[in-house]
């Protein structure tokens, strides 16, 4: 049967893994001064501002905290200056550990070369201890000296305050050494606890207030350096000023809480205080509204106790009389009311007794006017036919309401009518135009106010009116503009164009002269000659009541 035999693997000898191991961490420094250079590349070009790192030491805590972040890197760089500042002898400093016992020599370069000489005359390969034991030559260290403090002397005689090994005993009874006694045999680790030795040789580290020894000045507080104890007294300051203010503020804030929650509840009050008043406004109102109701219902039980005092009255009379005397009660009422409505309606009139004894002083027309409207009233009240005839007599219109109330409203603007025609009668230069203007208005009425003008006026209107007629000598238009037209039996017709005055010799308009600017059939559009300067130009007639001129 074949068999293979195991291979074996040899054991690698010391000089081939000395040799590794050399190898290993020369290539281990190479790659070391490798990163130096592209550490440095980073760092002069800034490229680390493009992953958002704002400076160079940011960037290193960020990505190379892992290979000993920036404390390490600033080594690195260092070695690397020291490197640069000893040129050609550079060389021979293999890695950043010999380079830092030189780098106080980096800104010296010949001492540095000097420093690096003596190490490589002493030794070929130097170690650190070689670079540093050349850099004392070189530069020798100063030790600093200890400042040396005089204690304070103590006469002989004088015992200490505190023994040597002061001797406690533990007071707590939840610890498991209650009772028992020891001694302090060494310096304290804190200001609250003391380490304690016993009897048995056992130390424990027990509490300031677990310990009962009254001749042991225990650290009350924690003791620090001059500069931490300035420092902590002026943070203890400025916390005490930071303290008064936030309680001056606090305070004032508090005041003006409590005057804002002052001022709330005031108006608060002040607004129920107006909500009670109206509320009892309102039940005041209510109640002066029961008074009222209330004396109402007194009234109407007093109206209500005489009437019935009333009632009682009437039965016990109509007890008492006779029946033969209530016979004609009804007709008796009825014309107690007929008579009281004719004294009504007379009371109304005018008293025709006093007419008849004193008639008016000015006119006989005024009197006729007032019989007439005393007889119209009359007649109203009294529903007389007579009387109402006798009423459209004096007024001169139809015997019926209607009309007598109408001829009453036009002869009520006679005094009117006659005080402003007499006013412009009056007036120094009065034209006929100014008299036709106001005449106009009372139209209607013109017989009425023309009895009533004096003599002297009728005269003064009369030649008023021949003058301007005397001085109207032109017609309108031209004959061949005219549309006059013959009828079949040879009369001349108004139609368009024509010039033609009122037919009533009584009328304003019966002297003037106007053109028929519109035909309309039996009535036309009139524009007057002596309206062309007034608002009012034209008026609208019957042809029967012009007259061709």
């Amino acid at each position: 049967m074949l068999t293979l035999d195991r291979e074996t693997k040899s054991a690698p000898s010391y000089s081939i893994l000395n040799s590794s191991i050399k190898e290993t961490f020369t290539a281990i420094d190479r790659f070391e001064w490798q990163a130096v250079e592209e550490i440095l590349q980073m760092r002069k070009k800034q490229l680390y501002r493009e992953a958002g790192y704002k400076s160079f030491e940011e960037y290193c805590q960020a990505e190379l905290s892992a290979w000993g972040g920036y404390r390490r890197i600033n080594q690195l760089l260092g070695a690397k200056e020291v490197i640069d500042a000893a040129d050609e002898l550079g060389e021979h400093i293999k890695n950043e550990r010999q380079a830092r016992s030189l780098m106080r020599l980096v800104k010296e370069p010949e001492k540095l070369k000097a420093a690096v000489a003596i190490a490589l005359k002493d030794n070929p390969s130097p170690s650190e201890s070689d670079f540093a034991a050349a850099a004392n030559k070189v530069v020798p260290r100063l030790l600093r000296k200890k400042p040396v403090v005089q204690e304070p002397l103590v006469p002989e005689i004088q015992e200490p305050m505190v023994p040597p090994s002061p001797k406690v005993t533990v007071t707590s009874p939840t610890h498991q050494r209650y009772g028992e006694s020891g001694t302090i045999e060494a310096d304290p680790p804190n200001y609250w606890q003391q380490i304690v030795t016993f009897d048995d040789g056992e130390k424990l580290l027990l509490n300031n207030t677990d310990l009962d020894a009254p001749n042991v000045p225990f650290p009350r507080e924690r003791t620090y350096q001059l500069e931490y104890s300035e420092a902590i007294a002026a943070l203890k300051e400025q916390y005490q000023q930071e303290l008064e203010r936030l309680e001056q503020d606090l305070r004032i804030g508090l005041l003006s809480e409590a005057r804002a929650r002052a001022e709330e509840q005031v108006q608060e009050q002040l607004q129920s205080l107006q909500q009670l008043f109206q509320q009892q406004k309102q039940q005041n109102i209510q109640l002066q509204q029961r008074l009222d109701e209330l004396e109402g219902l007194r009234q109407l039980e007093l109206e209500n106790q005489r009437l019935q005092r009333r009632i009682q009255e009437l039965e016990r009379a109509v007890e008492e009389r006779p029946a033969q005397e209530w016979g004609n009660t009804l007709t008796l009422q009825a014309t107690k009311a007929l008579n009281k409505q004719v004294k009504q309606a007379l009371d109304r009139t005018i008293d025709l007794r006093s007419l008849a004894l004193e008639p008016p002083k000015e006119n006989a027309q005024e009197c006729l006017r007032l019989m007439g409207i005393a007889l119209s009233n009359l007649a109203s009240a009294m529903n007389n036919t007579k009387a109402l005839e006798a009423a459209a007599i004096i007024l001169g219109s139809e015997p019926t309401p209607s009309a007598i109330a109408y001829r009453a409203e036009q002869l009520q603007l006679l005094p009117q009518a006659v005080s402003d025609i007499r006013a412009v009668l009056s007036k120094p230069g009065c034209s006929w135009w100014d008299y036709l203007e106001v005449a106009t208005e009372y139209e209607v009425i013109k017989q009425d106010y023309w009895a009533e003008l004096t003599p002297q006026e009728t005269e003064l209107i009369t030649a008023l009116e021949k003058t301007e007629s005397s001085q109207i000598t032109e017609p309108l238009v031209p004959e061949e503009s005219l549309t006059e037209r013959s009828s079949s039996n040879g009369e001349l017709i108004i139609g368009l164009g024509s010039i033609v005055a009122h037919s009533d010799i009584y009328c304003a308009l019966y002297n003037a002269k106007g053109e028929v600017i519109e035909d309309l059939g039996d009535e036309v559009w009139v524009a007057w000659e002596h309206w062309k300067d007034k608002p009012k130009k034209t008026d609208r007639y019957f042809k029967d009541d012009l007259r061709l001129l």
